[in-house]
């Protein structure tokens, strides 16, 4: 059945899992990745295809191939963010597993994610481990086994620091606290979800998920990795990485959600301090012959200060709804200075306390 997403329809689900599938010109993934879905061994769920406003033949592909699937039908593409922010509000299930097309899940991918959270009722997400879909040895770049943040807001994954991604060997296959889920895959608790507000459509692709863990935990509710769950993911099959788009977006995302989250003691130095280093990353790149990249960074940091009180405005929302507490998943030293200078590239080489978690 095809719901048109301008309706509003009311999905209710009645099996325990809404495994809700996220797709933009995404054929050739759907015809390739869609038979594992279906082979999902857990078998209280419901799957649910996002189609976010396709300009190719996804939709007559699915009618024809796959009529017993129900399709939420977005007219409008309004960035990746929007596609789960419209629909999201449109479904009632206890569990949200969201995914994106270009992901390969074995049949028994769920199963361990939903356990976690049937066992921990303060656990609000968690993920799978995510591995290279063409490099089936190697940690996959967006969320590899969990993902971290550093004081100064830098992001980084267990199993991938900056360009740098491991081999997987087991060396993180315990279940741990992490900071934020990668949005490739995760599993949610739909109530918590929709009580911190959900997606940020401002953020419109990358760092929507972050944002997302970061206000998760600061209504009191845990982000794990769920490593006995795996699957291969693409990557960079919307916005390819490496791209000055997505340069563009990580820099003015990340900007922002350190504007609406840090304390105000915090937020006074880390601004300034933060556009110094992006001023120095880019004559990094300017000096290595791309002044593309350059001048995205630029145009991040100008869209950023354009509508700088608009971010005051939603870190003001967010402090009324839900205060500031310690979080899970924050590294205590300077994710630049180990990797750049201490040259310490792999996530097991770090000083630190992050094998708690913490």
């Amino acid at each position: 059945m095809i719901y048109a997403c301008r309706d509003k329809p009311d999905i209710q689900v009645k099996e325990k899992v809404a495994i809700v599938l996220l797709s933009y010109n995404s054929r050739v993934y759907l015809e390739r990745f869609l038979p594992f879905v279906l082979k999902t061994e857990y078998q209280d769920h419901r799957l649910i295809i996002v189609d976010n406003a396709s300009g190719d033949d996804t939709l007559e592909f699915l009618q024809k191939e796959y009529p017993q699937i129900d399709i939420l039908h977005i007219d409008v593409n309004h960035g990746f963010t929007n596609g789960f922010v419209e629909s999201l509000a449109c479904i009632k299930a206890e569990y949200y597993a969201l995914l994106t097309s270009d992901v390969e899940v074995p049949p028994q991918w769920l199963t361990p994610l939903v356990e976690a959270m049937d066992e921990d009722k303060k656990l609000g997400a968690c993920q799978p481990k995510i591995k290279a879909y063409k490099e089936r040895d190697s940690f996959e770049y967006a969320g590899a086994s969990g993902g971290f943040m550093d004081p100064f807001g830098y992001m980084f994954c267990r199993g991938r620091i900056f360009d740098h991604v491991e081999k997987d060997k087991g060396q993180y296959d315990d279940p741990l606290d992490i900071f934020w889920a990668s949005g490739a895959v995760f599993l949610l608790r739909s109530a918590v979800y929709h009580q911190v507000g959900g997606f940020d459509n401002d953020f419109f692709a990358h760092m929507e998920e972050i944002d997302l863990c970061w206000k998760i935990q600061r209504a009191g509710y845990g982000i794990k990795v769920i490593p006995k769950s795996e699957v291969y993911h693409v990557g960079g099959s919307v916005i390819l990485y490496g791209s000055t788009e997505k340069t563009f977006h990580n820099y003015r995302n990340n900007l922002i959600m350190l504007t609406k989250h840090l304390p105000v003691d915090r937020l006074i130095w880390m601004i300034p301090w933060r556009l110094l280093l992006d001023l120095v990353s880019g004559f990094q790149v300017l000096l290595s012959g791309k002044p593309k990249e350059m001048g995205a960074i630029l145009k991040a940091h100008a869209y950023f200060w354009r509508s700088f009180g608009k971010w005051i405005g939603k870190r003001k929302e967010i402090y009324s709804k839900v205060p500031y507490t310690e979080l899970k998943g924050i590294y205590s030293k300077s994710i630049v200075w180990q990797f750049f200078v201490q040259g310490k590239k792999k996530y097991s080489e770090l000083p630190g306390s992050l094998s708690k978690g913490e």
